[in-house]
């Protein structure tokens, strides 16, 4: 696909805020022809250096709580005002997934961007931790790095070059995520597919300079993509 809003991005920047496979150009396959209304109350959960919520204020115009356990935010609010992004367009929170700290019924939509498969494959967690933030009729956009086919039982030894079986077991098919967000009630799934952004996103962070980087070139450069996706899950609070 052509990433028109991603590309014009500087190419240093990202590189310099991603964690992982690029997620604005992940976050911009996942929202196309979205249904969420610009100027919706969002909660970027794990946003990370918040480079994530810059692009949904920026691109979508929606208001933006960037929530991540990892990040720190005051150095994020700083990146925010290098944006020249204020208060009244995006926030940034720290706060663990498993006890999110806001009212019920407060967003528009949850977006989340290669994160919700580090607190997610708990049937539980939907429907306890995160569903109750979101408004009646309110949405819930997510991609999360995952595999075509689940090959836990026998890892092949490309993937294992770079991540230990425990590592990949935060990987998994559209079939799992199916089985596992099918447990929560008071949903409508609109959608849960493999995304056409896989090869392209991956690229983009093995070029950057970064220990991580680095260390997942073994397994991808050994062919490991040929295994990998990401997986888009779209659903609609009832």
């Amino acid at each position: 696909m052509e990433y028109n809003r991603s590309n014009k991005y500087d190419t240093k920047l990202v590189r310099k805020k991603i964690m992982g496979p690029n997620p604005i150009k992940l976050e911009e396959e996942l929202l196309m022809n979205h249904q969420i209304p610009q100027g919706a109350m969002v909660m970027d959960l794990g946003s990370g250096q918040g480079l994530t919520s810059v692009f949904l204020v920026k691109e979508y115009g929606f208001r933006v709580f960037a929530t991540d356990l990892w990040s720190n935010p005051t150095e994020n609010k700083q990146f925010f005002d290098q944006m020249e992004l204020t208060t009244e367009q995006i926030i940034p929170i720290h706060a663990d997934a498993n006890d999110l700290p806001f009212a019920e019924e407060t967003f528009d939509a949850v977006i989340s961007t290669d994160s919700y498969n580090y607190f997610g494959r708990d049937p539980e967690y939907l429907g306890k931790h995160l569903l109750p933030f979101v408004k009646h009729g309110g949405y819930l956009y997510i991609t999360v790095p995952g595999m075509k086919k689940d090959c836990h039982d026998n890892l092949p030894p490309e993937l294992l070059l770079s991540w230990t079986p425990e590592q990949l077991d935060y990987l998994h098919d559209t079939a799992y995520w199916t089985n596992i967000i099918g447990q929560t009630e008071g949903i409508n799934i609109l959608s849960i597919h493999e995304m056409e952004s896989n090869e392209e996103v991956w690229n983009d962070w093995l070029a950057c300079d970064n220990e991580y980087a680095q260390g997942d070139r073994k397994s991808m450069e050994a062919g490991s993509g040929k295994y990998l996706n990401f997986v888009a899950i779209i659903l609609q609070r009832k």
